[in-house]
């Protein structure tokens, strides 16, 4: 559907690794369209008819041919983190947010030849839709507690526990001290990620396989981010160039020499 809109300055959105182009027009935020566009929209109109209220709403494309999608009221998370970003409020709070999100999306039926991006994932076949990419600059605070999820470009067929691992990631979160932000250095993992899983609901069968799957998911995030920077470049080949990969192998070496410590916490 294209839109025609009163003109209104643009202004430059900061924050995504991959995306370049994205500006906010009056109440709107206007990005690059994507193969997986069509699909991703889909899915937020599904999330919208089933009253989830925490994603962008799509009002169409616009005469350049970018996407149109709501502007989503509220702050992110800039560096270094603030305060509100680490508290186990916060935590608790997207824990909720991600499960009603989840319970939203298991009704989603994709549309014919719906086209995802690809991307790592678990063995298990998947059970919906998940965002996939759900780091602290992909959430947007309201009155300092997690409120909305934004950038679902990266969602795709997957397992709500996959998701909650790429959450736990970035929010717990699962990685070498030497690669935390000042405000996390402090944070205690293995009960962080009991106020996440609680929060949530998560069963004591995902609790139990939840590091495991962790670790595959490293593995895998490696290799495929790996891919994309050689193949597609741009913002994949300078996170790669600044460390991502590295990053990735110290997390999963932390969590293999912590594994048992942070599973007591989980059963």
């Amino acid at each position: 559907m294209f839109v025609a809109t009163v003109q209104h300055e643009e202004i430059p959105l900061a924050g995504g690794d991959v995306t370049g182009g994205v500006v906010r027009v009056g109440d709107t935020v206007r990005r690059p369209c994507r193969s997986s566009t069509r699909s991703v929209h889909a899915l937020l109109r599904h999330l919208e008819a089933a009253g989830f209220d925490g994603a962008p709403r799509v009002v169409g494309v616009d005469g350049r041919g970018r996407e149109i999608l709501s502007y989503v009221d509220g702050v992110s998370a800039p560096r270094p983190l603030p305060a509100y970003a680490v508290t186990d409020g916060s935590l608790a709070a997207l824990a909720v947010l991600v499960r009603r999100f989840h319970d939203a999306a298991m009704g989603f039926v994709p549309p014919p030849r719906a086209i995802w991006e690809a991307g790592s994932n678990d063995d298990a076949g998947p059970e919906l839709i998940g965002h996939c990419d759900i780091n602290l600059d992909n959430v947007i605070f309201r009155d300092g507690l997690p409120a909305a999820l934004i950038d679902f470009d990266m969602a795709r067929p997957t397992t709500r526990l996959f998701d909650v691992v790429t959450a736990l990631r970035h929010w717990a979160p699962i990685a070498d001290p030497v690669d935390l932000e000042p405000l996390q250095s402090s944070l205690e993992v293995g009960p962080r990620l009991r106020v996440f899983c609680d929060a949530y609901g998560l069963a004591a069968r995902d609790r139990r396989g939840l590091l495991d799957l962790a670790r595959l998911r490293f593995d895998r995030s490696y290799h495929a981010m790996r891919t994309r920077a050689v193949t597609i470049g741009g913002g994949w080949a300078r996170m790669w160039e600044n460390g991502a990969g590295a990053r990735i192998r110290r997390a999963c070496a932390w969590l293999e020499t912590n594994q048992d410590e942070l599973h007591a916490h989980l059963i």
